[in-house]
C-alpha cells in the first residue's frame, strides 16, 4: 500500500472510531506522545489519558454527532480533511471557558482537520472548527457570557 493510501486509511479509521464513540480505538491510533489540538477552543490534549476527551465531550453534548467528510487531501504523512460536524445539542458542552447547557439546537459546523502521521500512527491532529458558526447555531453567540455563567447556577 502506498504511503498516501495508508495515511488515508488511518485517518478514515480514526473518524470511524469517533463516529461510534469508540474512545479506546480512537486513542490507539495515536503515537505515545500524540496530540489533539482543538484550535477553536484553545485546548491541546496530549497523551493516552487526554486524547479521548474530545470524543467524550462531543458525544456527551451531541449524542447523535455525525462527521460528514467532504474532501480529503493526502500528501505522504500529512492529511487535510474538509468536513462538517453535525448533531443535536442534547447534553452539556464542556469548553475551556465553561459549560453550555443543552439547547436542543442542531449544528452543522464547518471544520478542517490537519493530521501528521509517523510510523502508521497519528502524531498530531489539529482541529479547526468554525466555532462562531457552531455557537451561532446553538443560539449562544450573542450572549456567550450569560450562557456559560447560567450553567453554573
Amino acid at each position: 500500500m502506498s504511503l498516501n493510501a495508508e495515511s488515508e486509511r488511518i485517518i478514515r479509521e480514526l473518524y470511524a472510531a469517533a463516529e461510534v464513540q469508540d474512545v479506546e480505538k480512537f486513542i490507539s491510533l495515536f503515537t505515545e506522545d500524540g496530540t489533539f489540538n482543538d484550535e477553536s477552543a484553545g485546548k491541546i490534549y496530549t497523551g493516552k489519558k487526554e486524547l479521548g476527551l474530545p470524543v467524550e465531550i462531543y458525544a456527551t453534548a451531541f449524542p447523535d454527532m455525525h462527521r460528514e467528510l467532504y474532501d480529503m487531501y493526502v500528501s505522504g504523512d500529512v492529511v487535510v480533511v474538509e468536513l462538517s460536524l453535525n448533531g443535536t445539542h442534547k447534553g452539556p458542552l464542556a469548553l475551556p471557558a465553561g459549560t453550555i447547557p443543552a439547547t436542543g439546537n442542531e449544528i452543522h459546523a464547518p471544520c478542517c482537520d490537519v493530521f501528521r502521521i509517523i510510523n502508521g500512527k497519528v502524531q498530531s491532529f489539529n482541529c479547526y472548527t468554525a466555532a462562531t458558526v457552531m455557537l451561532g447555531q446553538l443560539g449562544v453567540l450573542g450572549n456567550l457570557g450569560a450562557a456559560i455563567a447560567g450553567a453554573g447556577k
